[in-house]
């Protein structure tokens, strides 16, 4: 338990950024689920922009520190195979 005047205030500060980078975790992981079934179920070109905007908010996600750039490399890499293999097929 935080007993002085700048330990508690660093304690609400850590709340809010815990709860902005979950948000923004999630919003890299649902962009990618959205691809995901674009690349599932749906058109190369539909697949397409949502893998432009899986990309961005992965970037984003990366430039505010909340993974490991490494980590955004690999995801977008890994997007990006599933997208030309899509585009392969079809």
């Amino acid at each position: 338990m935080a007993h002085s005047r700048t330990a508690k205030k660093a304690v609400r500060q850590n709340e809010t950024r815990r709860a902005v980078n979950r948000w923004r975790l999630r919003t890299m992981r649902d962009a990618m689920k959205e691809f995901l079934d674009a690349v599932a179920h749906g058109t190369p070109a539909d697949a397409k922009t949502k893998f432009l905007a899986a990309q961005k908010v992965i970037d984003r996600t990366a430039q505010k520190g909340i993974i490991h750039k490494n980590q955004a490399a690999r995801r977008k890499s890994r997007l990006n195979a599933k997208l030309k293999a899509m585009a392969k097929s079809k």
